[in-house]
C-alpha cells in the first residue's frame, strides 16, 4: 500500500451480509476488496483498500446496505497506514479447527466466475440449512457453491447459476426454513459480482 491509499475496517454482523456489503462498496466506489475476516463470532470484517475519499465513501455506503438488510455494522478508515498495520490487516487465512475453516477470505486463483448469479441463504441452526438446501438444488438449475459455518450456529449456503434459477431456489429455500420452523439471517441474490468478491469464493 502506497502513500495517499488508505486502509477501510467495515465489520458487519453476519457473513451473507458482509458479502452483499462488500460486493456493492466495490461497485460503489471503485475500491478494491482485500479480503474478509472473521472475528471468531458471527461478524465478518471487510478489508478495504483504495483513495481515502474513496475506501471512507466506500465505507458508508457499505454502513447504509447493512442497516437496511437489518445487519448492525461499524467502520474506521485508516489513511496511509503504517506498514506494520497494513501487514497485520493482510496476512494470510488461518485454520480454525473448532470450526474446520480458515478464519479469512482472500483472492484465489479458482474463483467462481462473476457471470454466474450468487446466492445466499444464511440461517441459525443446521437442520433447516440443510433441508433448504436440498430443496433448492432441487426447485431450479443451480450449482452449490458450498457451506460455510461462521460459529454460533450460523450456516451460509451459497448457490450459482443464471438469476431466475438462483431467484427461484432462493426463494424456495426461503419458504423451507419458514416452514421448518428455523431461524433466517438473510436470503438473497447478488445478479453479477464483483470480480472482487467473486474471487473470495470457491468455484
Amino acid at each position: 500500500m502506497t502513500d495517499g491509499f488508505s486502509l477501510g475496517l467495515l465489520e458487519v454482523s453476519n457473513l451473507s451480509p458482509s458479502f452483499i456489503v462488500a460486493d456493492r462498496c466495490s461497485k460503489a466506489a471503485g475500491v478494491r476488496i482485500l479480503g474478509i475476516e472473521s472475528t471468531d463470532s458471527a461478524a465478518q470484517c471487510i478489508k478495504l483498500i483504495g483513495g481515502v475519499a474513496e475506501v471512507q465513501f466506500a465505507a458508508e455506503h457499505g454502513m447504509e446496505i447493512a442497516q437496511r438488510m437489518g445487519a448492525t455494522a461499524t467502520f474506521t478508515v485508516l489513511p496511509a497506514p503504517l506498514e506494520v498495520t497494513r501487514l497485520l490487516a493482510d496476512q494470510p487465512p488461518q485454520f480454525s479447527p473448532l470450526l474446520g475453516v480458515y478464519d479469512s477470505r482472500v483472492p484465489r486463483k479458482d474463483a467462481m466466475s462473476t457471470s454466474d448469479a450468487l446466492g445466499l441463504l444464511e440461517t441459525q441452526g443446521l437442520v433447516a440449512a440443510l433441508h433448504a438446501t436440498d430443496d433448492m438444488l432441487k426447485s431450479a438449475n443451480v450449482t452449490l457453491v458450498g457451506k460455510e459455518k461462521i460459529g454460533a450456529a450460523y450456516i451460509t449456503i451459497m448457490i450459482k447459476g443464471d438469476v431466475a434459477a438462483v431467484q427461484n431456489a432462493i426463494e424456495t429455500g426461503r419458504s423451507t426454513v419458514e416452514r421448518l420452523g428455523g431461524k433466517l439471517i438473510l436470503a438473497d441474490v447478488i445478479p453479477r459480482p464483483h470480480s472482487d468478491l467473486a474471487a473470495l469464493l470457491p468455484k
